[in-house]
């Protein structure tokens, strides 16, 4: 299957370090140091997760061959809902007035945009689906509790994209080769890593220690396994797309898998976190610099936990 087109949205305002001095004590160097951030994006106060993804599709659908109302599948990924009953992907099919077309959300964490994509390869495989768009989009910020001193100051919000066909549409497609998804539960702190629980105080990093080291091992580890399967090595790689938690897990798993910073696509430190909107926002970013026959491949790893790799050449 093919990426034929990528697009985004990030919210205007940025949130500095030092904001964050008065909500937890916590100081802007010392933030940066630890995370590699400087600034994080913010939602507007007429915005949400679902606002987000309508424009980056309407910035998707600006740029296809073809109207977007002929996708035959929605996908949304978020762990920062608007609504959890009319979801993401929902409201996605009711901005366009899209019919006759599946319609599902997830949530796998800040994998979740790698699991949406296997999951796209099952409806296609099965031939229930032909064209699909998968949208991640994280309002980080209607969730986050800035007087934590741990979590409070991590962040972002933005949306992402994605218009995925079953056959190549364009010479400029980018070939998704293969993908590989675990559910990492049963390792570690697992579930209680990373939690979001209605109610009881916003995003929380209790476990933040074993969050990095498991985050660090299967983002190098299940590189690993997908170019092995692929009978690939690293050296076929021109760019890692890891998930932006910080900038401390993305250098440790360049430096285990060997792939020099300049080929790291990163934006946490304007940023921040921005979840599972996190990777394909930098591949959306930085899409003008990919050459045709270049390998890119996805490494992301998520609270609860889960992990995924993508294999896509350009």
């Amino acid at each position: 299957m093919y990426i034929n087109k990528i697009s985004h949205y990030i919210p205007k305002e940025r949130v500095p370090n030092s904001w964050f001095f008065n909500k937890n004590g916590t100081d802007e160097e010392w933030i940066f140091q630890r995370t590699g951030i400087k600034t994080r994006s913010k939602a507007g106060e007429d915005e949400n997760t679902n606002t987000m993804a309508i424009k980056a599709c309407e910035n998707l659908s600006a740029n296809l061959d073809f109207s977007i109302t002929e996708v035959d599948l929605i996908i949304g990924a978020t762990y920062s809902p608007f609504d959890t009953v009319g979801t993401l992907a929902h409201a996605i099919q009711n901005h366009f007035k899209i019919s006759n077309t599946k319609v599902v959300s997830i949530s796998s964490a800040c994998s979740s945009f790698v699991n949406a994509l296997e999951i796209v390869e099952g409806y296609f495989a099965i031939k229930k689906a032909k064209k699909a768009i998968v949208i991640a989009s994280e309002h980080n910020t209607a969730y986050y509790n800035p007087k934590d001193p741990i979590a409070g100051h991590l962040w972002g919000d933005a949306a992402v994209a994605v218009l995925i066909s079953k056959e190549k549409l364009s010479e400029n497609d980018i070939y998704i080769k293969d993908i590989l998804t675990y559910g990492l539960a049963n390792i570690g702190e697992g579930n209680k890593g990373v939690v979001l629980q209605p109610n009881k105080g916003g995003i929380k990093m209790p476990h933040g220690q074993d969050v990095y080291i498991n985050a660090v091992k299967y983002m190098s580890e299940l590189v690993k396994e997908l170019l092995d399967k692929n009978n690939m090595n690293i050296h076929d790689i021109d760019y890692l797309i890891p998930h932006q938690a910080n900038i401390r897990i993305i250098k440790k798993v360049a430096k285990e898998l060997k792939i020099s910073t300049e080929k790291v696509f990163v934006n946490i430190n304007e940023l921040g976190n921005t979840g599972c909107a996190s990777s394909p926002l930098a591949l959306s970013q930085n899409i003008s610099k990919i050459k045709k026959g270049e390998t890119l491949i996805f490494s992301v790893f998520g609270g609860g936990y889960s992990g995924g790799v993508a294999i896509l050449i350009a």
